[in-house]
This record gives C-alpha cells, sequence and structure tokens, in this order.
C-alpha cells in the first residue's frame, strides 16, 4: 500500500543483550495524525468500490464505509508504516534479517504518537577461519579381483535356494520348526509359533536357543531352556529361565548359484554373457566404492568446517529447519502405513541437528562466496551423468533431469558440495588411510 505523505517516524537500534548475540530491536515512533491521514486516503479508496444495497456504487456515505472499514483501514494503515520504517532502518544499517521480526507495542507514551519495538534476529557476521591445522585422513580403496569376487559371493548370497537334507542340521541351514515357550509350566505370549522359519547360527533368536538347534534332525523334538537377559524388552519375561519344546519339521541346506549364464542373466545381463557380468559388477563396485568414500570424506571435510567455525545461529532458522526435519519424519513414518494422529512428532526433538544443519549452511554460504566456489555447469553436468550412468537409457535420465527443476538443484547442491569438500581438502593437512572393504561396504560381503 503505498501512501500520498511520508509517515513520521523515528527509530533507534539497541544491541542484543545476552544470551541472543544475533538479537536486534529497533525502537520506532508513529505519529497519529499521519495514521488518521492515511486511514482517511484508505478508506476514500474503498468507498469508490463499496457496494451497499440501496446506494450506487461510489455513493456510499463516508460514514458507513468508515464502520464497515475504518478498523481494516487503521491496521493496514499502521502496518505499513511499521513496515516502511523497519525496512528504511535496515537498509540504513546494512542489517542482514533472518526470519521475521516480532513487533511488540509499547505502553502509551508522548501523546499523539504510538510506539512500538521490532524485536528481530540477524545473520552472524563472521569469516571463514583458517582449516590449515586440521588433519584429516583420507580413506583409500582400490577395487581389485578380491573385492569383486566378494561382491559375486554377496550376489550369490542374495540368490540362495534351500532344499531338504536328511542329516543334522548345520551352521546356515534353514529349520522349520514349530515351537511353544512355557515359564513356570504355562503357555505365555508370543512364544508359540508354527512352521516358523528360523536359521542355525542366523543370530534371529536368543543364543540359548539357537545353540539348542544345532545338530538336530529332522522330525526331532526337543525340549531345552532358554534364559531371557536382564534388559530383555518384554519386562514379564526379562531375567526368567524358560522352557521350550520344539519339534523340527524339515533341515534344509543353501543352495549357492554357480556363476554361469543363468546367473548373468539374473543380474540383468541379457546374453547370459559372463565376462560382460564381470565388468558390469566392477563397473557399478568402483562407482559404489568411490561414491561411500566420497562420503566419509564429505563428512570429515563438513565436520572440519563445523569445528574451526563456532558460530552462532539464528533461533528462528533453526525452529524453522527443526519443524522441516519433524515433518519430513512425519510423512516418512505415514509412507510406512502409521498412523500418525496417534504418534506426535515434535520439532523439539530435532533441534540439536537443525542447529547443526543451519550452522553447517551458513558456514557453507560464507565459504562459496569468498572463495568463490560457485558451481560450474560442467560440474553439474558431470553429477547429473553419474546418476545417469547406473541406468539402462543413461541419456534419457539426464533429460529428465533437466527438465526438473527441483532435481537439477539437487545435483547442483551436490556439485557445489563437491567444492567445498575439495578446498577442505586442498587447504587441510590430509594424510591417506587405506580401509578394509568389508568394513567400507558395512560388513555386506
Amino acid at each position: 500500500m503505498e501512501t500520498t505523505q511520508e509517515t513520521a517516524v523515528t527509530q533507534t537500534t539497541t544491541e542484543a543483550a545476552p544470551p541472543s548475540a544475533l538479537e536486534r530491536r529497533i525502537e520506532m515512533t508513529v505519529a497519529l495524525s499521519d495514521i488518521e491521514r492515511e486511514v482517511e486516503q484508505q478508506l476514500k479508496r474503498m468507498a469508490k468500490s463499496t457496494k451497499v444495497a440501496g446506494f450506487r456504487p461510489g455513493k456510499v456515505p463516508m460514514k458507513m464505509v468508515a464502520q464497515m472499514y475504518g478498523q481494516q483501514a487503521r491496521s493496514e494503515a499502521i502496518g505499513a508504516a511499521i513496515e516502511k520504517s523497519f525496512g528504511q532502518t535496515v537498509r540504513e544499517q546494512n542489517l542482514r534479517v533472518a526470519g521475521q521480526p516480532r513487533i511488540e507495542p509499547k505502553p502509551a507514551g508522548t501523546e499523539g504518537q504510538m510506539d512500538f519495538t521490532a524485536i528481530f534476529e540477524v545473520f552472524p557476521e563472521f569469516k571463514v577461519a583458517d582449516i590449515g591445522g586440521r588433519a584429516i585422513e583420507k580413506p583409500v580403496l582400490s577395487v581389485g579381483d578380491a573385492e569383486v569376487d566378494k561382491t559375486i559371493e554377496v550376489l550369490r548370497k542374495q540368490r540362495t535356494t534351500y532344499s531338504v537334507v536328511t542329516r543334522a542340521a548345520e551352521t546356515g541351514d534353514r529349520l522349520v520348526i514349530d515351537f511353544t515357550g512355557r515359564r513356570n509350566g504355562e503357555a505365555f505370549d508370543g512364544g508359540t509359533a508354527k512352521d516358523y522359519p528360523v536359521f542355525v547360527g542366523g543370530g534371529m533368536m536368543l543364543p540359548d536357543f539357537e545353540v539348542a538347534l544345532q545338530g538336530v534332525t529332522a522330525g526331532q523334538e526337543k525340549v531345552f531352556d532358554v534364559v531371557f537377559p536382564d534388559d530383555y524388552h518384554a519386562k514379564d519375561l526379562a531375567g526368567n529361565t524358560v522352557q521350550f519344546t520344539v519339534q523340527v519339521k524339515s533341515v534344509e541346506a543353501p543352495q549357492l548359484p554357480a556363476v554361469d549364464a543363468d546367473f548373468a542373466r539374473s543380474l540383468g545381463i541379457a546374453d547370459g554373457d559372463t565376462g560382460k557380468m564381470l565388468a558390469e559388477v566392477r563397473s557399478n563396485l568402483e562407482r559404489e566404492v568411490a561414491k561411500r568414500l566420497r562420503a566419509r570424506i564429505k563428512e570429515q571435510a563438513m565436520d572440519a568446517l563445523l569445528e574451526t567455525n563456532p558460530i552462532d545461529v539464528p533461533k528462528a532458522m533453526v525452529e524453522v529447519e527443526a519443524q522441516q526435519m519433524a515433518d519430513k519424519a512425519r510423512q516418512d513414518l505415514e509412507g510406512r502405513g502409521a498412523q500418525m494422529k496417534n504418534i506426535p512428532v515434535d520439532a523439539s526433538w530435532f533441534t540439536d541437528q537443525a542447529a547443526k544443519r543451519v550452522r553447517l549452511g551458513l558456514i557453507v554460504a560464507e565459504l562459496v562466496k569468498d572463495k568463490d566456489l560457485h558451481v560450474k555447469p560442467e560440474q553439474v553436468r558431470a553429477v547429473v551423468d553419474d546418476f545417469a550412468a547406473t541406468f539402462e537409457d543413461p541419456k534419457e535420465v539426464v533429460r529428465w533431469y533437466y527438465s526438473q527443476p527441483q532435481r537439477l538443484a539437487e545435483a547442483e547442491a551436490l556439485a557445489m558440495e563437491n567444492n567445498v569438500v575439495d578446498w577442505v581438502l586442498a587447504n587441510a593437512k590430509v594424510t591417506d588411510k587405506d580401509v578394509a572393504f568389508d568394513e567400507l561396504m558395512g560388513n555386506q560381503a
């Protein structure tokens, strides 16, 4: 809303009082005469389009217009005056406001004026600290034949089949059992199952239960005691000794598929060429290893930036981030079928993590600006190409990314993170450290 006359407003700023080093205040005074003048002009503008039964448009008496819209006009006039004053002061003092200001009216002071206080936060002013003394261990791993062989074994185990055997059960076998658990001679809830599959030595059951399954045979009935641990989740069973009766219905030995044409076809090699399969497994493994190594390096780089730049962050930004994280958690749970009306998700649960994210975001933004680490088109394209490489038609995936602004923005953000990580590695004390394949892959091999 534009005014036809400058509003008489004066303001001063005061430094933040502890504990919020980023809080600022602006004191504003608004002349009532200017507010009344603006209200009158606003009502005249409204009168031109006001419709009331019995009056022609534009001919409604001003007294009626004032009764209908006076409060709205006054509120808008005061809001516009405060917004104008606040914006002018922020520009004059070159303040970078974080979040929305909180406007508080002050008790009546000088006659003929209204006094307000704007309370708000500003972005922290800082320069990214020198990172030269920070030590970073860069994990290193080369993909060789041994790593490819381990990956093939993982893929074989994922396609394991089982066949019935007549021998005694061994570690790795699958059993189909019925069992009943009794405490003090009485069956208890959750202690009975029929046709239950369990792997010998698979870690699915309590230790005493698994030990008792070693060496059993099909058709055998076995009775044994199991001691529940003191910290067991069912409090009525924790620390108790329970007797189980197990009927073994079958013993099944694992059968791993041969590395042949059928196996290659199961991995998407249409013609079953095992040579092509091995080449593709190696290529995918190299990409996955590089991704995991990069993730570990990135974590160290970002931690280094956080630890060397202990800056304050605006509470308003943390609250917004925490709420977004809570909303995301709620959506994830709903996506898994949870009835969220019975599950509260409080933004306060995410405050610490949100503060870390906001702090890191501010540090990265300052670093990008100060060191000119802005992404280049070819860097974004490299990220998109890497995403697309795992698909059957990479060119189509690339076109899809460039037609989806949100997805392309994600690629740009990742490219920028890569630039930041590269800068940290170029300026910190970096030493290579060999990492074991199994450890890097999370013991998946």
